[in-house]
C-alpha cells in the first residue's frame, strides 16, 4: 500500500501558516506516515512542502482586484488542478482564500470526484453574501471552521462542519516587552504605539499614506510619542522602501521584523493597524487597537448598492463579542483625522485601555475553543485517509 498523501493550498501568508501548522499536527499523529505536497509559500516549504506554482500576486482584495488578476489567477488555478489531478492525492485542504479555492476545488471535482476536499476556513457567510454557503457545500466534503457561529449556515445545505478554533489565537506568545524596550532604546515610562501598514501589496498602496498622515497628526499632539512599526514578511521591502524617503516620519521610529513581534505587541500601549490577522493576534495579546481598512472605490461602492454587508462589524474579534472592541473605521471613516482622533482617545485614557484589553483577552479566550486548533483540523484530515 501507498504512503497517503495530503495536498495542502494556500494562496496567502496567514493560509500558509494554517498549513503549517496542520502539517505538524498530522506529523505528530502520523509520525513518517505520510507524504505532502501543496502549493504554499516559505511557511510551508519549511515544513518540506515545496511548490510549483508561484503564489505571488494571488493575495487579492475585492472584486475589482479579483478581475485585474483574472488572468493570473486563472493561470495559477490551472496549474494548481492539473498538479492535484497528477499526483491524485487522497485529501486536498484548501485553506481561505475564497476565490481561489473555490475555482480549484470545482476543477478538481469535475475532473476526479474520488479525490476529497475538505475547505479550511470557511467564507464570512455570517457577514456577508450567504450565498456562498450553498456553493462551498456542492463543492466540498468538509469545511474545519476558526469560529463557533459557522456551523448552522452550512449545515442547513448538507456540508460537514467542524468548529477546531482559530490556531491565530494560540500562535501568538506572550513577548517580552521590557526586553524589547530596553534593546530599542524605549524609556519604560514612554508612551508606544504599535503601526501595521498590512501584509499586501495592496493594502500598502491604499493605507501607507492614510495611516502615516493619521500618524502626522497625533505627533504633533503627543510629539513624545515613540512609534514602533513590525514589517509584515511578505511586503517588508517595500514599506521599508517608502519609509526610506518619507520625511513626514520621525527620525527616532522603531522599526522591526516579524521575528519581535510578539515582543513588540507586549512593549507598546496600543496599535494602528491595518484590519485583517494581525487585529485577532493583537485582540489575544490584549493590545488595544484602531483598525483600518480601505477597498477600491468601484468594489466599495458595488458592496453598498448589492447591501452583501450583513454585519455591522468587519473583525472577527467584535463579530464574536458583538461590541466595538476594536475601534473599526472602514472605507469612508478610514481618514487620517477619524484614525487620528481614535487613537488619541485611547492614548488619554488608560483607563480604558485597561478596561478594552482586559475585553479582548477574555473575548479571544472565548473564541479559542477547546485550543490546539491545528490538532483538531488533523484529526479531521485524517479520517478521510485511508489507514496504512
Amino acid at each position: 500500500m501507498t504512503t497517503p498523501l495530503v495536498y495542502i493550498v494556500a494562496a496567502e501568508r496567514s493560509g500558509e501558516l494554517l498549513g503549517a501548522d496542520l502539517i505538524r499536527s498530522l506529523r505528530k499523529e502520523r509520525g513518517d506516515g505520510l507524504d505532502f505536497a501543496g502549493v504554499g509559500g516559505a511557511a510551508m516549504a519549511a515544513e518540506g512542502v515545496e511548490t510549483s506554482v508561484d503564489i505571488d500576486g494571488l493575495a487579492i482584495i475585492g472584486w475589482i482586484g479579483g478581475l485585474l488578476a483574472w488572468r493570473r489567477v486563472k493561470e495559477r488555478v490551472a496549474l494548481t488542478v492539473a498538479d492535484i489531478l497528477a499526483r491524485k492525492p487522497d485529501v486536498v485542504v484548501l485553506i481561505d482564500s475564497w476565490g481561489f479555492m473555490l475555482r480549484v476545488a470545482q476543477g478538481v471535482r469535475a475532473a476526479d470526484p474520488s479525490i476529497k476536499l475538505i475547505k479550511y476556513v470557511g467564507p464570512q457567510v455570517f457577514a456577508t453574501r450567504p450565498g456562498r454557503a450553498r456553493t462551498l457545500a456542492a463543492t466540498v466534503d468538509h469545511l474545519l471552521s476558526i469560529v463557533s457561529f459557522d456551523a448552522p449556515f452550512y449545515t442547513d445545505f448538507g456540508l460537514p462542519v467542524t468548529f477546531v478554533g482559530n490556531p491565530t489565537l494560540e500562535r501568538m506568545t506572550v513577548g517580552d516587552g521590557a526586553a524589547f524596550r530596553a534593546s530599542h532604546g524605549l524609556a519604560a515610562d514612554a508612551q508606544a504605539m504599535l503601526v501595521l501598514f498590512g501584509s499586501r501589496p495592496a493594502e500598502i498602496r491604499r493605507m501607507y499614506d492614510v495611516m502615516v498622515q493619521a500618524i502626522e497628526r497625533i505627533l504633533r499632539r503627543q510629539p513624545d510619542l515613540k512609534i514602533v512599526i513590525v514589517l509584515a514578511e511578505p511586503v517588508a521591502h517595500i514599506v521599508q522602501a517608502r519609509l526610506q524617503i518619507d520625511t513626514r516620519m520621525p527620525d527616532d521610529i522603531i522599526i522591526v521584523s516579524e521575528a519581535e513581534k510578539a515582543d513588540a505587541f507586549a512593549a507598546v500601549d496600543l496599535a494602528l493597524a491595518c484590519s485583517g490577522t494581525v487585529i485577532t493576534e493583537l485582540a489575544t495579546t490584549g493590545v488595544p487597537t484602531v483598525a483600518a481598512y480601505r477597498l477600491g472605490w468601484i468594489t466599495w461602492a458595488l458592496i453598498r448598492m448589492l447591501n452583501v454587508m450583513k454585519s455591522p462589524y468587519t473583525t472577527l474579534v467584535n463579530m464574536a463579542s458583538d461590541s466595538n472592541l476594536v475601534l473599526e473605521h472602514v472605507q469612508t471613516r478610514c481618514t487620517p483625522p477619524r484614525l487620528a482622533a481614535s487613537t488619541q482617545s485611547l492614548l488619554d485614557s488608560p483607563e480604558r485601555r485597561q478596561k478594552i484589553s482586559q475585553a479582548l483577552r477574555q473575548a479571544t479566550d472565548e473564541m479559542r475553543g477547546e485550543g490546539k486548533a491545528s490538532d483538531r483540523a488533523a484529526e479531521i484530515v485524517l479520517q478521510y485517509l485511508p489507514r496504512t
